[in-house]
C-alpha cells in the first residue's frame, strides 16, 4: 500500500474548528499513514501579516490536535524560512524528502481553491502532490464557481479518496460535506472585542475555537487591541 502523508498548511492565527474539522474530514477520507500541520511563516498573500508569533500558533496547533485521530506531526520548515512562504516551493522539498513514490495530500479549503491560479507556479504543484479539497458555506466547488483556467486543471483530475490515497500526485478528491464556517479575521475581530456581548453565541471565540485553546490565548494576551 502506498504510504499516504495528508498536509494542511495555513496561517494558523489562530487555529479553529474549522482547521481542525477539515484535517478530521480527511483523516476519515483517505486514513493517511501520517498527518502533518504546517503553519505558515511569511504568507505572501497576507499584506498585513501575522498577529500571533510562530512560537505561540505553534503551541496552539500542539492544544487544538491534541485528541485528534491521528497525532499530526507539527512540521515548521516554512516558519524556519527567512523569505515569503510559496507552496510549491514545500511541496518540492517534501517531495524531496519522501520519495517518488509517496501520496503527498495537500488539503485546502474551497475558499483556497477559488484562488488557486494566484499562486505561484500553481499548476506545477499538481506534479507534486494530490490535492483534497473541502466546501464551505458561501464557497462552493462545483467548476461555475472556480476560475476557468482551474476549473480545466481540475476537470481531468477528479478521484475518489481511495484513488488519491493510492495515487503519488495529480488526483483530486472533492468533498461536499464540510459545513463549517469560521472566519479567520473575524475570529480575530472577537477576541480584540473581547467577546461583544452582543455577539451571537455562535460567533463568540469560545464557539470557534477549542477551550485549551482559548485558554492559551488569554493566558498569554494573544488578540489584543
Amino acid at each position: 500500500m502506498t504510504h499516504c502523508v495528508a498536509l494542511l498548511g495555513g496561517s494558523f492565527d489562530p487555529v479553529h474548528h474549522g482547521h481542525v474539522a477539515l484535517a478530521d474530514l480527511f483523516v476519515h477520507l483517505l486514513h493517511p499513514d501520517e498527518l502533518r500541520i504546517m503553519p505558515a511563516g511569511q504568507p505572501w498573500q497576507k499584506k498585513a501579516g501575522l498577529e500571533a508569533g510562530a512560537a505561540d500558533r505553534v503551541a496552539m496547533l500542539k492544544l487544538a490536535f491534541e485528541d485528534a485521530a491521528i497525532k499530526p506531526r507539527i512540521d515548521t520548515r516554512e516558519i524556519e524560512r527567512d523569505t515569503p512562504t510559496y507552496t510549491v516551493e514545500t511541496l518540492r522539498e517534501l517531495r524531496a524528502e519522501l520519495g517518488p513514490d509517496a501520496s503527498i495530500v495537500f488539503l485546502m479549503g474551497a475558499d483556497q481553491l477559488q484562488k488557486l491560479d494566484s499562486w505561484v507556479d500553481w499548476q506545477d504543484l499538481f506534479g507534486l502532490a494530490n490535492f483534497g479539497v473541502a466546501a464551505r458555506p458561501g464557497y462552493e466547488l462545483d467548476a461555475a464557481f472556480l476560475p476557468p483556467a482551474v476549473a480545466r486543471e481540475l476537470a481531468p483530475r477528479l478521484a475518489t479518496p481511495e484513488e488519491v490515497r493510492e495515487s503519488k500526485a495529480g488526483r483530486v478528491c472533492l468533498a461536499h460535506t464540510l459545513a463549517v464556517d469560521i472566519s479567520a479575521t473575524e475570529l480575530r475581530a472577537a477576541l480584540h472585542a473581547g467577546a461583544a456581548a452582543d455577539a451571537t453565541e455562535r460567533k463568540k471565540p469560545g464557539a470557534l475555537l477549542a477551550p485549551q485553546v482559548l485558554d492559551y490565548i488569554q493566558q498569554h494576551n494573544l488578540y489584543k487591541s
